[in-house]
């Protein structure tokens, strides 16, 4: 075995609480719109594995204050930081902030997401831009803060949610889908650069879930689209929540580069998935 062999086995190998009589540091999570309804499944469910959690969110947020308090109610370990995800320089600043209240960041979940939907002939800039700068160019401005310091350290875990509607596409949502697609691809070729330092980056695409976004939806729509789901029902936030943080953890130290679709069947049925016959 070489020594480059045995140093990359070294840094996936599963943590013990131990190290050399010593406690191992404590990881520490960032996840981008945090507060909202995926956001809040993985922070909890981070913090229930013990990882010290940073829910990111708009300057001023107006619910901050209750989603902290409700967490640290039930015993979550959670903070909170303020910044503007398609802003780099709010982004640098908040995770200089981050760094020196908390640490630094070990884990981090690109979840920040909008919508402006509309037929693409009728679609004016505004729309296009605001979903691509919250939804793509964030995960830059995001992931660029804290990817050098996770290599230095030989440790890391970069998460990017996309959705099915990158592979799929959607009536209505021209940018929305484009921009989640485009996570896929930033997601591969991070993931090269970064194998041997012992992060990994991947990519988790959901299907409808039950969040406050997907329920302002027109009823006729939001019925249409359930209706097309194989399991017949939207999925609960808590459910994209497991597979994203299994990506976090030390047991996931050999899947780096991957898309993940956690969409009840949708997606291996659909199109060119169809399987023959059918």
């Amino acid at each position: 075995m070489t020594t480059a062999t045995a140093a990359a086995i070294a840094r996936s190998g599963t943590q013990s609480l131990q190290d050399a009589g010593r406690p191992v540091k404590q990881r520490i999570a960032f996840v981008s719109g945090g507060m909202g309804g995926i956001g809040t499944a993985v922070c909890r469910r981070l913090s229930k594995d013990g990882v010290k959690v940073v829910a990111g969110c708009l300057p001023g947020y107006e619910k901050k204050d209750d989603w902290l308090a409700e967490m640290r109610s039930e015993g979550m370990q959670v903070h909170a930081a303020e910044g503007d995800v398609d802003d780099y320089e709010s982004c640098a600043g908040m995770f200089h902030r981050i760094g020196s209240a908390i640490g630094p960041v070990d884990i981090l979940v690109n979840n920040a997401g909008i919508t402006r939907d509309g037929v693409f002939k009728r679609m004016v800039p505004s729309d296009w831009y605001a979903v691509i700068n919250t939804n793509l160019n964030s995960v830059f401005n995001v992931t660029r803060q804290v990817i050098e310091g996770m290599t230095e350290r030989g440790w890391g875990r970069v998460i990017n949610i996309s959705s099915v509607n990158a592979l799929k596409g959607q009536f209505g949502q021209t940018n929305y889908s484009a921009a989640k697609a485009g996570m896929h691809g930033f997601s591969k070729a991070l993931a090269q650069e970064v194998v041997k330092k012992g992060v990994t980056v991947n990519t988790v695409s959901p299907g409808y879930v039950a969040t406050d976004m997907v329920r302002a939806m027109k009823s006729e729509v939001l019925d249409s689209i359930v209706g097309q789901i194989p399991m017949g029902r939207l999925a609960r936030p808590e459910e994209i929540a497991e597979p994203i943080v299994f990506l976090c953890s030390d047991a996931a130290s050999y899947v780096t580069g991957s898309v993940l679709f956690v969409d009840a069947g949708w997606t291996a049925i659909d199109g060119r998935f169809q399987p023959p016959g059918m």
